[in-house]
């Protein structure tokens, strides 16, 4: 195993402590750029309705069992990662989740049998597809499997020492002979992301924070790291003009623009927010009228 795989595996991030640090995520920088208003309803005013989706049930589900597949794959062989039940997998997954944010939801059901039902054949196709394909994705010739949630935590803002940032990589591989890591996010979606998902910058600094935060805690050059999205696609187009797949990687601009891009995002969130002591600041945070708002929890606020 090459050493910088064993290092990782064995210098984990210090945990937060939350005694005098708080931690901040990519979830809370996004929803603060969509509205700033419902970031502090939830986070400066501690108000949390429940928001779990059979979306998010589907990526939950989907992604230990993809997680599970490439573990095997890399730690034992192709043969014994294709001889998992990817089937049977995701369907207990799928089933463990749900009932978990049932549980949460005061045991209300968010979802129907038929939509259920819908997603569970579409994770069911996606998995089939990766199996059947999965040498276009994922070579074990070279390289090595470092983790599956590798947690990264740091301080992103030198003035805010004990506000810190936790994130978990999906997947991070490491091919030996070029000495790169290869940063991976597994992102579900119902079709393939177009231009406007492409452009988005939110979307982008996400892997921005994952590029260098990963060469500041282990001291690898952040010029051999690559990042990629790596987008399960539940829906294929009816009738279209060209083949199409489950899969669709996405990778985007990692240079110095678009982490300096990503770090004044990052610093622009931090500085509105948070006082030094960690303390969220009391002000009025803007009202951002959208798309999201028919499934905000706030929007009798807004009116």
């Amino acid at each position: 195993i090459p050493e910088i795989v064993k290092y990782v595996r064995s210098h984990p991030p210090h945990e937060v402590d939350y005694s005098f640090e708080k931690n901040i995520s990519f979830s809370q920088l996004s929803l603060y750029y969509q509205c700033p208003f419902k970031w502090a309803r939830m986070y400066k005013d501690n108000i949390k309705p429940f928001s779990s989706s059979i979306n998010t049930v589907f990526g939950t589900a989907i992604h230990l069992v993809i997680q599970h597949y490439l573990t095997i794959l890399y730690e034992q062989s192709g043969a014994a990662a294709d001889g998992i039940d990817l089937e049977e997998m995701f369907q207990e997954a799928f089933k463990r989740e749900y009932m978990t944010q049932y549980n949460a939801n005061n045991k209300q059901h968010f979802s129907s049998a038929e939509e259920m039902n819908e997603f569970y054949e579409d994770g069911v196709q996606i998995l089939d597809f990766l199996k059947k394909n999965r040498s276009k994705y994922f070579s074990n010739r070279g390289w090595y499997l470092v983790g599956c949630e590798i947690p990264v935590i740091l301080s992103p803002h030198e003035d805010y020492v004990h506000l810190l940032y936790l994130g978990y990589l999906d997947v991070v591989l490491y091919h030996e002979e070029t000495n790169t890591i290869k940063i991976i996010d597994l992102k579900s979606s119902k079709n393939s992301w177009g231009d406007y998902q492409k452009k988005d910058k939110i979307k982008q600094a996400q892997l921005m924070f994952y590029k260098q935060y990963f060469s500041k805690l282990y001291n690898f050059p952040i010029d051999n790291i690559e990042v990629e999205f790596f987008i399960l696609k539940r829906k294929l187009y009816i009738n279209a003009d060209y083949p199409q797949h489950r899969v669709q990687l996405f990778i985007p601009p990692s240079g110095k623009n678009s982490i300096n891009a990503s770090n004044k995002l990052m610093n622009g969130f931090i500085e509105e927010c948070f006082n030094p002591d960690n303390s969220i600041k009391e002000r009025e945070y803007s009202k951002c009228p959208s798309k999201y708002c028919d499934w905000c929890a706030f929007k009798h606020e807004c009116l």
